[in-house]
């Protein structure tokens, strides 16, 4: 276990500001973790195949508001350890219970982004939820996106194959394209300045591409369908009506249907990604859930 995990509630008495540290999810996997305020914790889980940094306008707003606020590299990706395999949701999942036991998280919110409310179901059907009040979906890939005999209006196979085909032929290419798809960039319409996509392509970039391809898998041909019910704790669920990347039809709408108990909003006109492009309104949609 690494020093700065081991005294990390000491550390945070003595300083308000926070800790960045490393924590030991398994033998030789080590994930970058930020740790932020004080208060309730939330943990921000995000997308593929950005980092912890895609949140950089969220956390100073939950901070803010009084809340603790922990973010983290999934295994593959930023600063993180970038092992061969582990890249499914079952070992995705543990390595989230591993840093919720080793801070000794209580009555935590999970947020979700894209491929991260995988994630957040999958603790659910797989731990039980533990240490968990409330449950965040952005945009979130869950319950299936693959076209099946019982999904026929998922996407096919194809596209996948298509997409995997692009990353191992021409990686920064095809991460470029997608950045533009993700945040909504037309001919006639350009929602983030030139500079910053290139950052987020960047962030990208810094995945090992055996993680981006595996993920890829994961997120595309993982079915949650029957693990929806066991997010038993208030859940909200936010997607845009423009997601080009993940559609809200064959998510968020089927999902609100799921969860039991769940507030379903949809942002019109947003694309995929929710944490730029709407920043002012997930923030105040985010503090009005935490505190309700």
């Amino acid at each position: 276990m690494e020093m700065s995990q081991r005294n990390s509630s000491e550390s945070r008495k003595k300083n308000n500001t926070g800790l960045d540290m490393y924590i030991e999810t398994a033998p030789n996997v080590k994930l970058y973790v930020k740790d932020y305020g004080e208060g309730k914790p939330v943990i921000l889980i995000h997308g593929w195949p950005l980092s912890n940094e895609m949140w950089e306008y969220q956390i100073d707003t939950l901070v803010q508001n009084n809340f603790r606020v922990i973010v983290y590299d999934r295994r593959g990706f930023g600063k993180s350890s970038q092992p061969w395999d582990g890249y499914d949701y079952d070992t995705l999942a543990d390595d989230l219970k591993a840093i919720i036991e080793q801070l000794d998280l209580k009555e935590a919110t999970l947020v979700g982004f894209s491929m991260g409310g995988g994630e957040v179901v999958r603790y659910f059907s797989r731990h039980g939820g533990k240490g968990v009040s409330k449950a965040v979906l952005i945009a979130s890939v869950t319950p299936f996106q693959l076209q099946t005999d019982s999904n026929p209006n998922g996407v096919p196979q194809e596209k996948y194959d298509a997409m995997a085909a692009q990353i191992k032929e021409d990686r920064i290419g095809f991460l470029d394209s997608f950045g533009k798809t993700f945040f909504g960039v037309s001919f006639i319409s350009k929602p983030i300045s030139t500079p910053l996509l290139d950052y987020y392509r960047m962030l990208c970039s810094f995945a090992s591409p055996r993680a981006t391809l595996e993920c890829a898998i994961s997120f595309s041909t993982t079915d949650f369908r029957r693990e929806m019910a066991s997010v038993n704790v208030p859940t909200l669920i936010i997607h845009g009506d423009e997601d080009k990347t993940v559609p809200i039809e064959i998510t968020s709408e089927i999902a609100a249907k799921l969860i039991p108990d769940n507030k379903f909003i949809v942002y019109e006109g947003a694309p995929h990604g929710l944490f730029y492009i709407e920043k002012d309104k997930l923030n105040k949609d985010l503090i009005e859930f935490l505190n309700s």
